[in-house]
């Protein structure tokens, strides 16, 4: 299926969309303020070591201190056979220590980044570990035969001297031995350089950081199936292209300076998709809808039918919206990047072979994802759950905040519930202080609750309290912000 690449560059952000068919399938959206973090290679200094835990906090520099568990550290298992007990923490870090890490998963939310003591340095079509001598050939690969030419290959390429391993990527199948050679040094040059710094700065310091998004796009994300990369900006399509030639030449002819007058996320429609995947409700061609919410704990998607009525009966349609769901779900997934736990709840199917048939077109509708995906079967209660790999924020919480009037909840007290909220701080305040007047401020739908179904308590509590209640409406005050003046 042939893909074109939008690559919009400003100096505060890049952004990048994947479209197929004429549709966007997935969004990175990279800024310079807040670049993401994953695989950048750090000098930390070990801040805490939580042996009931088996786990430790490592200082990287950043906000919040970075967390490494006994689990993600090369030396805790390195020496014993595979299955054998890993090294208990307290007996391999201190407090105080310098430790060459790597960030495995950004910081999300209210955590702080993941890290592992394995490093991993990826290139175009070759990933570089320098503490293991292990070859592996990604899973992508499913092929016996073709997984052993892979490896015997690239062993005689490698120098006699290596001492790392390799994860040989699909890129390779059908790369040259010059291009082979060409990672394998350049890998080895980047491994060099960080063992330098770190020994040249004190921690924590930042000694390897990952490619930029405009970069990573023709590494990582250019295919066969790439027809072209579009590039709206003249200065980077040139810097792009200078990079292209010394590390991916056969992207060259894929490169595009887009100079149309449109902006070309305008042009694709992908201004107004951004818009949508930022929404609760997804729509189906069919009628049918979806209802996503995101917690910081899972994703729920909801399916259903909406005006949808098709097929000789009820079951015929309740199929083939679940279907065509199917489809939607694994699209929303890519353009939102959802991750972690996700409970789909399909529209529940008696058929047997109909569950069977859903749960098969979701499974091939997310093969094509490129982060890691688990699907579990139908449950008892009819729910499938997903779980994705999740390594960066999820693009509202990149584009988004939590709402300042619900503070995240997605609600708000009614105006009456506010009012009676403002009655009930009336009468505390009565009972401590003595003015001659009080005075509520609050919103406009407040303040016309007060003077119309609520006149009555108003002016029952003032009787009550013996003091003028005076009323102002302040226009910048949202739903539940209020104020009580003592005068």
């Amino acid at each position: 299926m042939s893909e074109d690449l939008l690559v919009n560059i400003t100096p505060q952000e890049t952004r990048v969309a994947l479209i197929q068919q004429g549709a966007v399938q997935e969004l990175h959206i990279e800024r310079t303020a807040s670049r993401g973090r994953a695989g950048n290679i750090y000098l930390g200094k070990v801040a805490r070591v939580l042996p009931g835990m088996q786990s430790a906090f490592i200082d990287i520099g950043l906000e919040r201190a970075a967390f490494l568990h006994v689990a993600d550290i090369w030396e805790a298992r390195a020496q014993g056979n595979p299955g054998s007990p890993l090294t208990p923490i307290e007996k391999l870090l201190f407090d105080g220590q310098s430790l060459l890490v790597q960030v495995v998963k950004d910081p999300i939310g209210t955590k702080g980044a993941r890290l592992s003591t394995q490093i991993s340095i990826a290139g175009r079509m070759l990933v570089y570990l320098p503490q293991d001598p292990h070859i592996g050939v990604s899973q992508r690969i499913e092929d016996e035969a073709e997984r052993e030419r892979l490896r015997e290959r690239l062993q005689k390429l490698l120098p006699t001297d290596e001492k790392g391993g390799f994860i040989i990527r699909t890129m390779a199948e059908d790369a040259s031995e010059a291009d082979l050679t060409m990672d394998v040094a350049y890998l080895r040059k980047t491994w060099d350089h960080i063992l330098q710094e770190s020994k040249r700065h004190p921690a924590p310091a930042l000694l390897y950081q990952d490619l930029s998004l405009a970069q990573r796009v023709l590494r990582d994300f250019v295919g066969e199936e790439t027809d072209s990369i579009q590039i709206d900006s003249r200065e980077n399509f040139q810097k792009l292209t200078e990079f292209a030639e010394s590390y991916t030449p056969s992207v060259i002819s894929k490169l595009t300076h887009y100079t149309g007058e449109r902006p070309l996320f305008d042009l694709y429609g992908v201004e107004e998709e951004i818009e949508r995947a930022l929404g609760r409700r997804v729509d189906l061609k069919s009628g049918g809808y979806l209802i996503i919410e995101q917690t910081e704990a899972m994703t729920t998607i909801d399916v259903n039918t909406g005006s949808y009525v098709t097929g000789r009966n009820f079951d015929d349609t309740i199929f083939k919206t679940n279907l065509e769901a199917a489809h939607a779900i694994a699209r929303q997934l890519r353009l939102r990047n959802l991750g972690g736990i996700i409970i789909l709840d399909f529209i529940d199917m008696e058929n047997t072979e109909h569950r069977a048939a859903v749960l098969s077109e979701v499974q091939k509708a997310l093969a094509r994802d490129r982060t890691k995906t688990t699907i579990s079967d139908f449950s008892a209660l009819g729910l499938v759950e997903v779980t994705r790999k999740r390594t960066r924020e999820s693009l509202a919480n990149v584009l988004c905040e939590p709402c300042p009037a619900c503070q995240g909840k997605g609600i708000v007290k009614t105006p009456r519930t506010i009012a009676y909220d403002i009655l009930r701080e009336l009468l505390r305040e009565a009972k401590q202080f003595n003015p001659r007047e009080f005075r509520i401020l609050a919103s406009q739908l407040v303040i016309d609750m007060f003077l119309e179904e609520e006149s009555q308590h108003l002016a029952m509590l003032g009787d009550f309290i013996g003091k003028p209640i005076s009323l102002q409406v302040e226009s910048n005050y949202h739903q539940e912000q209020y104020d009580i003046i003592l005068m």
